[in-house]
C-alpha cells in the first residue's frame, strides 16, 4: 500500500490465441486488485508480461484497486470477474449478502503487523492500554478488532482501552508520533518506516500471525453463482494456472519481477528500489508449491478468529460461513 497512488489504475494484458493460426478470439477476464500496481501483485503482472495468459488463450485486464473501497465492489458492480481480497473482508461481505467465494489462495502466509515505537512506551501488548493505535479501514480493520478482543481492550479510548486512529495508507502517524503503533505490511510500510528514519531497534513489532490472530490475505474471489457456467470455470482454471506460473517466475527472478511492476505502473510512482524490497518480502508469503491451493486449516483458523470478535464493537461475522470456498478450480491445475 502506497500513499503516493490514490486512484485506480489499469494494466491490460493483450493476449493472442494459444494456438498458432487460430482465428478464435481470446477469452476476456478482468482482475481487480486490492491496491495499486506494486509487487504485492507481481505474479499477475509477470504472467501478463511473459505471455502466460496469452498461452492460455486469455486476454486479462488487471485493474488497480482503490485506497478506501473494497475490491468486492468490483464484483458487485459488474466491473470485475475476479478480485484479490483478504478473507476477513470477503467473509464479512458474504455474510452481508454478497455471494463471493474463494477459488484460490496464492498467499500462504500473512504479512500484517502492528509496528510500535519503543520511545512511546510500548514494549509488550500490555502497553497498548491508553495508547493511540493506527488502523486501516475499508475492510482491513477486522484483524485489528479481533486482536483487541483477544487482549480484552475496548477501542473507544480511556486508560484501560485503546484509541483508534483511522490511519491513511501511509506511516506518517508513527513518524510524527501521532500514534504509538501503526498498521504495516512486512513487504511495504515496515520498510517505509525504516526509510523514514526509525531503526529496527527503535521498534517493537507484533505480527498478527504470531499473536494467534493471523488471517488469510490476498486470495482470489468470484461470485459463486457464476461458477454454474462451465465455460467460466474453465476460464478460471486457465487464469489461476497462468497466474501461479507468473508467481513462480516472480519468486525465482525477483529483480525482473520488480522491473515488470515498475513498467506496469502508468502513474510512474513505483520505484525500482522499493519494488525490489517489496518483491523480496512478498516472495516469503507465496504458496511454495505454486498451486494456489487453499489450506482448509488456515481458512478455519481465520473463521475462528473472526468469530472470536463477534461480540466486539466492530463484529465481522456472527456465524460460521457455509460454502465460502471451493477447491474445484485448483484441483484441476
Amino acid at each position: 500500500m502506497k500513499k503516493t497512488l490514490g486512484t485506480a489504475v489499469a494494466f491490460v494484458a493483450l493476449a493472442m490465441s494459444a494456438f498458432a493460426g487460430s482465428a478464435s478470439a481470446a477469452d476476456t477476464l478482468t482482475l481487480k486488485l486490492k491496491w495499486v500496481p506494486q509487487a504485492q501483485f507481481a505474479g499477475y503482472y509477470v504472467a501478463a508480461a511473459k505471455g502466460y495468459y496469452a498461452e492460455e488463450n486469455l486476454e486479462v485486464t488487471i485493474d488497480g484497486g482503490s485506497t478506501d473501497v473494497s475490491p468486492v465492489q468490483g464484483l458487485v458492480g459488474g466491473t470485475a470477474d475476479v478480485v484479490i481480497n483478504w478473507a476477513a473482508d470477503a467473509l464479512a461481505s458474504r455474510e452481508k449478502g454478497v455471494n463471493l467465494i474463494n477459488i484460490a489462495q496464492p498467499f500462504k502466509n500473512s504479512a500484517l503487523l502492528l509496528a510500535c515505537r519503543k520511545d512511546m512506551g510500548v514494549a509488550t501488548s500490555a502497553d497498548f492500554k491508553g495508547k493511540t493505535l493506527g488502523v486501516w479501514f475499508g475492510g482491513n480493520e477486522y484483524p485489528f478488532y479481533a486482536y483487541m478482543t483477544k487482549l480484552g481492550y475496548a477501542t473507544q479510548g480511556g486508560a484501560d482501552g485503546v484509541e483508534v486512529l483511522k490511519q491513511g495508507f501511509n506511516v506518517d502517524p508513527i513518524l510524527q508520533k501521532q500514534a504509538a503503533c501503526v498498521s504495516a505490511m512486512t513487504y511495504n510500510e515496515y520498510g517505509q518506516i525504516l526509510d523514514g528514519g526509525l531503526k529496527a531497534e527503535d521498534l517493537v513489532v507484533f505480527n498478527y500471525r504470531d499473536e494467534g490472530v493471523g488471517m488469510l490475505e490476498d486470495g482470489l474471489y468470484v461470485l459463486e453463482d457464476k461458477l454454474a457456467d462451465a465455460a467460466f470455470k474453465d476460464k478460471l482454471v486457465r487464469f489461476v494456472r497462468a497466474s501461479m506460473k507468473g508467481w513462480k517466475a516472480a519468486v525465482e527472478n525477483p529483480a525482473e519481477a520488480a522491473q515488470i511492476v515498475v513498467d506496469s505502473d502508468p502513474s510512474g510512482a513505483a520505484t525500482i528500489e522499493h519494488q525490489t524490497y517489496m518483491m523480496g518480502e512478498v516472495a516469503k508469503l507465496i504458496d511454495p508449491e505454486f498451486k494456489g491451493k487453499l489450506n482448509v486449516d488456515d481458512f478455519n483458523q481465520t473463521v475462528k478468529t473472526l468469530l472470536s470478535a463477534s461480540g466486539s464493537e466492530t463484529p465481522t461475522i456472527s456465524k460460521e460461513p457455509v460454502g465460502a470456498y471451493t477447491t474445484e478450480i485448483t484441483d484441476k491445475l
